[in-house]
C-alpha cells in the first residue's frame, strides 16, 4: 500500500477585533509615557519619572511588536495515511498540535452553507480556517469524542487535501463531497 502524507499551510486573516487590540495598544504606548512625562515636568511627581516615561515607552515598543507577531496565526493539515493533524502555529515561533483525527471517524464533512450543518449541535467546535465567517470555503468535519461528545472541525482544505481523505471517507460522504450526489 502506498504512503500517504500531504501537508497544507494556511494563514489566518486578521479579524476586527485583532485590529482594536492592536491600535488600543498604540494609544497605551502612547500616553502612558506621556501622561508620566507631563506629571514630571509639572513638578506633581518627581523628575525623575521622565526617566521611567522613557523605559515605559520603550517597553511599549516591544510590547506592540510582541503583540503584532502573535496575531500571526497559521494552521498546518497534514494527511498522514487515514489520519488528519491540525497544528496551530503562532508567529512562526509556536507550534501546537490542536486535533490528530481518524478521517474514518467522520460522520458528515460538508461546506458550511450545507443545511444538514444548521441542524447539528456541537459541544466543542475547533476553529482552524482561515476565516470563520466564509461559508463558501470553509469544511466542517463533525466527529463523536469519547470526552466532549459531538465536536466539529472547521477547515479550510485544499483538493490535494480532501482527495488524500477520499479513499478513508465514509462512503456517503465521498458521494456528497466528490459526485454531489445524496
Amino acid at each position: 500500500m502506498n504512503d500517504i502524507f500531504i501537508e497544507q499551510l494556511v494563514k489566518r486573516k486578521r479579524t476586527v477585533k485583532n485590529r482594536i487590540i492592536f491600535i488600543f495598544s498604540i494609544l497605551m504606548v502612547i500616553l502612558v509615557p506621556l501622561t508620566l512625562i507631563v506629571l514630571s515636568t509639572s513638578g506633581i511627581i518627581i523628575p525623575y519619572f521622565i526617566y521611567i516615561a522613557f523605559f515605559a515607552l520603550l517597553f511599549g515598543i516591544w510590547l506592540l511588536w510582541y503583540i503584532r507577531s502573535h496575531q500571526n496565526v497559521e494552521f498546518e493539515y497534514q494527511m498522514v495515511q487515514d489520519t488528519l493533524v491540525v497544528s496551530k502555529i503562532i508567529a512562526k515561533r509556536k507550534r501546537k498540535e490542536m486535533l490528530r483525527l481518524d478521517v474514518r471517524t467522520f460522520d458528515v464533512l460538508a461546506k458550511g452553507n450545507e443545511p444538514e450543518l444548521q441542524k447539528l449541535n456541537f459541544s466543542k467546535l475547533y476553529d482552524a480556517a482561515i476565516n470563520s465567517s466564509d461559508d463558501e470555503n470553509t469544511y466542517y468535519a463533525v466527529y463523536q469524542h469519547a470526552g466532549y461528545g459531538r465536536c466539529a472541525l472547521q477547515f479550510n482544505p485544499e483538493e490535494k487535501v480532501l482527495n488524500a481523505m477520499k479513499p478513508y471517507l465514509k462512503k456517503d460522504i465521498v458521494l456528497k463531497i466528490f459526485y454531489h450526489r445524496g
